[in-house]
């Protein structure tokens, strides 16, 4: 039992104050902002990049659509997103402000400044009148959310009906022993390259730590219903490292 009438929520594996999380999440990601493309790179050999090539395949943006990207952070998918679809407009919206200044230093924002906006925003709290986005993702984001329902009830809000939602997030390998392979790799190696490159390993540790807190993809399916979604699907990625999640506003 806690006395906090918010109830307490993970940072890893510690157990924190909620209203403490999304501060501890910022102090993370403010950072490493720097060096998170880096990073990402690093971690996952460049497989991170075909992960999102997946999901922008899977999505398929049409001409003239308008994306709600939320954690966008340094505008990886929003950049894909308007590479495919002529006329169409994006809103990166990040709680770190750091994240979107390196987003906004990347030589593809200049390119599409007319049609990209970068907002400090909560994926909790979105900053945007209901019905107002053709299409809302969030790439390895929605698990620092301190509540994740909460995220998804929003994006169902500000999508307009008939409106995509897609999620990309590391998620559960249904095989225990490869598992216990990619979590030896994680908790050994993980770390020390946080350290080497961005002079912070614990930020590392967290960002391992969170990835075990996450829901498994049936669970996290079954939340996105829970916020009014349907058609929902999910395709696994790296055989579970990552998985795609899907769903329609109807």
């Amino acid at each position: 039992m806690t006395d906090d009438p918010q109830g307490t929520t993970h940072f890893g594996f510690q157990t924190v104050p909620e209203a403490e999380k999304a501060g501890m999440v910022h102090g993370v990601f403010t950072r490493v902002a720097s060096r998170y493309d880096i990073m990402n790179d690093l971690m996952s050999g460049g497989v991170h990049r075909l992960w999102k090539d997946a999901m922008m395949d899977w999505l398929a943006p049409r001409p003239g659509q308008r994306l709600l990207d939320v954690a966008g952070g340094t505008g990886d998918i929003a950049f894909r997103f308007l590479k495919r679809a002529a006329g169409a407009s994006a809103v990166v919206l990040d709680m770190t402000e750091s994240m979107l200044v390196a987003g906004r230093q990347r030589a593809e924002a200049e390119r599409q400044a007319e049609r990209l906006d970068w907002v400090v925003g909560d994926a909790m709290a979105l900053p945007f009148p209901a019905n107002s986005f053709d299409v809302y993702t969030i790439s390895f984001g929605i698990r620092n959310v301190t509540r994740v329902q909460d995220a998804l009830n929003e994006a169902y809000r500000v999508l307009k009906p008939g409106g995509r939602l897609m999620v990309l997030e590391f998620s559960h390998i249904p095989n225990d022993l490869m598992q216990k392979v990619y979590d030896a790799y994680s908790f050994n190696v993980i770390p020390v390259m946080g350290q080497i490159v961005a002079k912070d390993r614990d930020s590392y540790q967290y960002l391992v730590e969170s990835i075990r807190k996450f829901p498994d993809q049936e669970t996290f399916a079954g939340m996105i219903r829970k916020a009014g979604f349907g058609q929902v699907k999910y395709r696994n990625l790296s055989l579970g490292i990552a998985a795609l999640h899907s769903g329609w506003k109807l």
